[in-house]
């Protein structure tokens, strides 16, 4: 039980929280001077109902080593409980959603406040915390991972979240895993941005839960319902609550306490014993008690927590109104909704708050020193800001050498099998993960040698069975490899909770992700969500494009190279020959720890120090390797983003430039149109993504004065003529690389693909796209001046 002066306390902090939120949002409205026509909002009827919740939270039952995923539209709350901590300037929360205050949604790399987990895309701060448990348990099970915090993993949800389909995927993933020191808080307001949610929700989410092994705790009545039913006549009052709609819950809470009276003398009618329970209460204490639903009750809420002492994952279905305790509370309309000028200024004589101490942390309050001496207290804000670092690990030479065929995914494999042959820091740290293509993206010989992860051992029954098996799937403790369903959501929200891991527990992990190329599109709100909070890991799509000339059109990608360039925080590579790929991952496994400024690198002007996640864009596709190549300007030129395969002479007509997979026909090409065209260039392109935000960069710097700023791309393509042709050519969208010509103003031809593929073999695709080297050749002879070929090489690709 929650002693008296505790309670007493909690109530006390729910007040101060429900109106320093609400003023935030009112002064960002109709007080902060407007510069656009357009409403600020800041959700406060959503921020009403989460109130009472997190004031149990975060002043009872949080310790530490928790963390909490703040329902989105809940964050003026939070920033008001960092706010009244002291942990948030004044200046942040008088410019809520404005340049430099609190942002509109809690946010790991915008806000100043100890934000866990961002949140704003809706579902997704949900199903992390279910990740971020699983990632906990896997720390816990190394030796390296002895001494990290362990906690609860707690998301605020909202209920119309529960639309979302990531959601339930993150059960069953979490089921598969031993899901447990996991809190889903369900906010159960029963209305939605359009509207109210559909009757009987609650008994479908009890059941999906309880489905997954999840323990639910359904928490419906506060302290004044609960000893309202206790009273004679309280039996029938029971009944008619839960016999209420939803809708019409609503509306009786936005109409008020008379009318709550009349509407419950109508249904009950003269019962004696439940009238004379009606009778006894005024219109306001009516209304308190019939708005008084658990979630909405900030001692019961603190007391349903307590009562959980175990580890098992526990959804919490707390009833709550919307926009509770304020004047929009019910109104269908309100998720949008503000309080009126007229409405706030009654409001605030409500509240107690004086005017000219709308700011102030502990206005109105009784006793302002026993109060600050509680918040003092606070187990949860006792060891201040709660994040980690921890140290970066060296990374071991990767060399690659062959002279035979191999395709960019296969050395991937065999890379990583190297670094598990030999160990050491990195090895032991990195943890891959896959929705269930491990296999057919070249980790099974990393898994073989490093087995797969599960708290309690399990044998590989093929093995035990002796039959023979390439893929060794022992499950162990030790394990370094997370194996996922079919579900890539789950894949990017499983790499952005371990690529956390270093900030949350203190324990940096290497996370490495392997997807079909094509489904990346798959998980893509999840993919931004993980940069978003700079989360630190390698995924690499593959198999990639066309080349996957037999699986069709369904497995072929086209704007993945898109992606990587757009997408920020991720710094995108397509490799085409092994040592390249060795290069990129080597630098790759640095860039992940990196965690300087922002300042520019001025030979390319790339933010390296400020370190990433890294994509790589790999193939299937073995092919001719180039022999082995160690000039520096070979390798520092693969990270930059190119570097002259073939460089170009003093009167070069044309070049070609060419981005992954698709090399060798770009080398044919130009050999093929050497005799005709003069001194012709091959451009090896590794990432378009950062020559692209190279040059961007340095334009922006030249627009602000300096004058000697020169990107990577702008100093290779300098020596070319202005009269020179560029062609280009990726598998992928040829946007990917037509932007060349804009660097120093050359005309440029670009090869690519822009429509849905097909079955067939890679000559037949590539012919059919124009990828193969006739096209190429015959784009260079017609778009570039010089002696006429012969007919069978004048092809007119470019259409």
């Amino acid at each position: 039980m929650i002693d008296t002066a505790t309670r007493q306390h909690l109530k006390t902090i729910e007040a101060r929280l429900l109106w320093l939120s609400h003023w935030m949002i009112h002064n960002a409205n109709h007080i902060r001077p407007k510069v656009d026509g357009i409403k600020i909002g800041g959700h406060q009827a959503s921020s009403a109902s989460m109130v009472s919740i997190m004031t149990a939270l975060y002043f009872s039952a949080l310790r530490p080593e928790d963390r909490v995923a703040v329902k989105p539209h809940a964050s003026p709350i939070f920033h008001a409980i960092q706010y009244l901590m002291g942990n948030l300037p004044l200046e942040k929360m008088q410019n809520f959603r404005g340049l430099g205050g609190v942002q509109s949604y809690p946010s790991r790399t915008k806000d100043v406040d100890d934000v866990d987990f961002s949140t704003g895309s809706v579902g997704l701060g949900v199903a992390i915390t279910s990740f971020a448990s699983i990632v906990q348990d896997y720390l816990h099970a190394k030796p390296w991972g002895a001494g990290a915090p362990k906690g609860r993993m707690v998301a605020l949800v909202g209920d119309a979240e529960l639309d979302e389909g990531n959601v339930y995927e993150a059960l069953q993933e979490g089921w598969k895993n031993g899901l447990r020191n996991c809190w889903w808080v369900i906010d159960y307001n029963r209305q939605s941005l359009d509207g109210v949610v559909h009757e009987g929700l609650w008994s479908r989410v009890e059941r999906i839960f309880e489905a997954f092994g999840w323990d639910v705790v359904r928490v419906k009545y506060g302290r004044l319902q609960r000893a309202a039913f206790e009273e004679p006549g309280g039996e029938a009052l029971l009944r008619w609550i839960d016999d209420c709609p939803n809708q019409l819950y609503s509306a009786l809470t936005f109409m008020g306490g008379a009318v709550w009276r009349a509407r419950l003398m109508d249904d009950l009618g003269d019962q004696g014993e439940v009238s004379a329970l009606i009778a006894r209460r005024s219109d306001a204490e009516l209304a308190a008690l019939m708005e008084n639903l658990g979630g909405n009750c900030v001692e019961t809420m603190a007391e349903t927590f307590a009562a959980v002492t175990h580890d098992r994952p526990v959804c919490f279905l707390a009833y709550t109104i919307k926009g509770w305790g304020t004047p929009i509370a019910g109104h269908k309309d309100n998720h949008g909704g503000l309080m009126t000028k007229a409405q706030m200024a009654d409001w605030q004589a409500h509240m107690g708050v004086a005017e000219g101490q709308e700011w102030d942390r502990l206005a109105g309050v009784r006793d302002p020193g026993a109060l600050q001496a509680f918040l003092d207290a606070v187990p949860f804000f006792a060891r201040g800001r709660r994040r980690f670092a921890d140290a970066r690990l060296p990374v071991p030479n990767i060399g690659f050498a062959t002279d035979r065929e191999i395709s960019t995914q296969m050395a991937f494999g065999k890379i990583l099998d190297d670094l598990a042959r030999t160990g050491g820091a990195l090895a032991d740290r990195i943890v891959t993960t896959s929705p269930d293509v491990t296999g057919t993206t070249n980790l099974g010989p990393w898994v073989n040698r490093r087995k797969l992860f599960a708290r309690e051992a399990r044998r590989d029954t093929f093995l035990d069975e002796k039959i023979a098996t390439t893929a060794k799937w022992e499950f162990a403790p030790e394990g370094q490899h997370i194996e996922l369903g079919i579900a890539e959501m789950n894949l990017f929200l499983m790499l952005g909770a371990a690529g956390l891991s270093h900030s949350l527990f203190g324990r940096r992990l290497i996370p490495i992700g392997t997807v079909y190329d094509p489904f990346v599109a798959r998980g893509l709100d999840a993919l931004n969500y993980a940069c978003y909070q700079d989360a630190r890991f390698m995924i690499v799509g593959t198999p990639s494009g066309v080349t996957l000339a037999p699986e069709g059109g369904a497995h072929q990608s086209i704007a993945s190279p898109l992606i990587g360039m757009a997408q920020d925080g991720l710094a995108a590579f397509e490799p085409a020959f092994a040592d390249e790929l060795a290069l990129i991952m080597h630098w790759a496994f640095d860039y992940l720890q990196r965690d300087g400024d922002g300042d520019p690198d001025e030979r390319t002007w790339l933010r390296d120090e400020t370190g990433g996640s890294v994509y790589l864009r790999l193939s299937t596709n073995p092919i001719e390797q180039p022999g082995r190549r160690a000039d520096d300007s070979f390798r520092q030129g693969v990270i930059d983003g190119a570097y002259w395969l073939r460089p170009p002479g003093p009167n070069c007509d044309a070049i070609i430039a060419y981005q992954g997979v698709v090399a060798p026909e770009a080398i044919a090409a130009a050999g093929m149109v050497g005799e005709y065209r003069r001194d012709v260039g091959v451009l090896a392109v590794t990432s378009a993504d950062r020559l692209n935000a190279g040059w961007t960069a340095a334009q922006r710097a030249r627009a602000r004065g300096n004058g000697a700023a020169i990107s990577h791309v702008e100093r290779l393509l300098a020596p070319l003529p202005r009269d020179c042709v560029i062609v280009t050519v990726i598998d992928g969208h040829p946007a990917t690389l037509s932007w060349l010509g804009a660097v120093a103003g050359h005309r440029t031809v670009s090869h690519g693909v822009e429509h849905f593929g097909q079955t067939g073999t890679i000559g037949d695709l590539y012919r059919h796209f124009g990828l193969d080297r006739q096209s190429l050749a015959g784009s260079v002879l017609a778009h570039s001046k010089g002696r006429t070929a012969p007919a069978a090489l004048r092809i007119a690709s470019s259409g």
